[in-house]
């Protein structure tokens, strides 16, 4: 899971699995293959880098 945060910061989690696009409109804007949308105040370089930290936990994690 990834910690995003609202314009407000307002901290809530998001399932990386679920992402389907996220985009820089000027807010990042993450939208999940329900076709739900979420404005958030991190940017996308950000949220690209928690996507990749939270999949290479999960590899690490299985190799144990």
């Amino acid at each position: 899971m990834i910690r995003v945060h609202r314009l407000n910061g307002e901290e809530f989690i998001l399932n990386p699995n679920h992402i389907e696009l996220v985009e820089a409109r000027p807010d990042t804007v993450i939208t999940l293959t329900n076709e739900h949308k979420y404005v958030v105040a991190d940017p996308i370089e950000d949220i690209l880098k928690m996507i990749r930290d939270y999949h290479r936990s999960l590899f690490l994690r299985d190799g144990e």
